[in-house]
């Protein structure tokens, strides 16, 4: 076991010589857990083959289930990839430092284990302060997935890869909560239409303004199933589930909310009665008639307000293993903009465990 040191640091004046301390780590082969705009990542030099697969250990992740590269200028970018088509300079130019990741073809300095042997690579510029000043400092990219255990719910906060890092890392840095609290969108730009892989908190509507046409979203990218091979992360392997059961409740329209809900309170009593405690993770809107027949609810925010939804999305879903219920059902979401990032977790995190109504 590492001996895991947790350090604070100011999300919007980061110092310095704290995130100095971090980049040597890196540097030296270490793993540092970092805040992004996104989610908390685990970090290793991108170009130490000893270091990536640390990630790989400390997670128990896959290691056929590639990272994203994180990098802080232009030239960074030009140097992991070859043959970069012309989007990718338009997506760069316009949504980076941001929460999109990039799928090109890889130049030869990259590794193998950082790919998982395909020949693509994925990339991205954040732009949280905190990790645009660690990539500076520890002057080469960084691997980075999520903070957290293979299959766990994403990171937002500290305490959330605390609990899943502690004494696996060996520095955890405490940058207060994630702004989105969802990952970043991956589009894959070798394929013609590009290729959404995985719905993040750009939406593929706002993608499709950028590039000025259409983006292929498959299946796997609405979380309906999961990919044959990991193109990206997120596309295979069970995702962001907490230890409590979960069913997904969808419905073909969400216009009428009081009907919506009466439906699931009919499955939630017929649960009940078999003896389950269940749990109700819903929208702002409908809280009120689950409550009203005696259920707890876990509240993920206001349907009018998507970016809420998604922000406070893993953070519920840890929130239900400390409730500890037998079952929790959870509402499901339109399918525009924010609402597919929201239904590809859900869909995931319950393992496609899902009731149509």
């Amino acid at each position: 076991m590492l001996r895991t040191r947790v350090v604070a640091v100011d999300p919007l004046k980061p110092d310095e010589g704290l995130l100095e301390e971090a980049a040597k780590v890196i540097r030296s082969g270490g793993l540092v857990v970092f805040p992004t705009e996104t989610v908390y990542g685990l970090g290793a030099n991108a170009y130490s083959r000893e270091a990536v697969i640390k990630i790989f250990k400390a997670k128990n992740r896959p290691m056929d289930n590639p990272l994203i590269v994180h990098i802080c200028g232009l030239e960074e970018l030009e140097m992991l990839a070859s043959k970069l088509p012309d989007e990718a300079y338009e997506i760069a130019e316009k949504l980076w430092p941001g929460p999109v990741t990039l799928v090109v073809w890889r130049s030869e300095q990259v590794l193998k284990e950082v790919t998982a042997g395909l020949p693509k690579v994925a990339i991205r510029m954040p732009s949280h302060p905190i990790a645009s000043s660690l990539i500076r400092l520890s002057g080469v990219p960084i691997a980075a997935p999520s903070a957290n255990l293979a299959g766990r719910p994403s990171p937002t906060t500290a305490h959330h890869a605390i609990q899943d890092l502690y004494g696996r890392v060996d520095l955890i840095i405490d940058g207060g909560e994630t702004l989105f609290g969802v990952e970043s969108t991956i589009i894959d730009l070798t394929v013609k239409p590009p290729r959404l892989l995985r719905p993040g908190p750009i939406p593929v509507e706002d993608l499709e303004r950028v590039l000025g046409f259409r983006i292929d979203v498959p299946d796997y990218a609405r979380g309906l199933s999961e990919a044959k091979r990991a193109y990206s992360p997120g596309v295979k392997y069970r995702h962001y589930a907490p230890e409590t059961p979960m069913k997904l409740v969808e419905s073909d329209s969400y216009d009428d909310l009081a009907a919506y809900a009466s439906k699931l309170i009919e499955i939630a009593e017929e649960c009940s009665c078999r003896g389950l405690k269940v749990v109700i993770v819903a929208s702002r809107e409908t809280t009120r008639y689950y409550s009203a027949r005696g259920f707890q609810v876990l509240e993920l925010g206001s349907r009018k307000n998507l970016y809420e939804v998604a922000r406070n999305l893993f953070k519920t879903l840890r929130e239900l293993d400390e409730v500890s219920p037998d079952l929790a059902l959870c509402e499901g979401f339109e399918e525009k903009g924010l609402g597919l990032t929201i239904m590809n977790r859900l869909r995931k995190a319950c393992k496609h465990d899902i009731i149509r109504v």
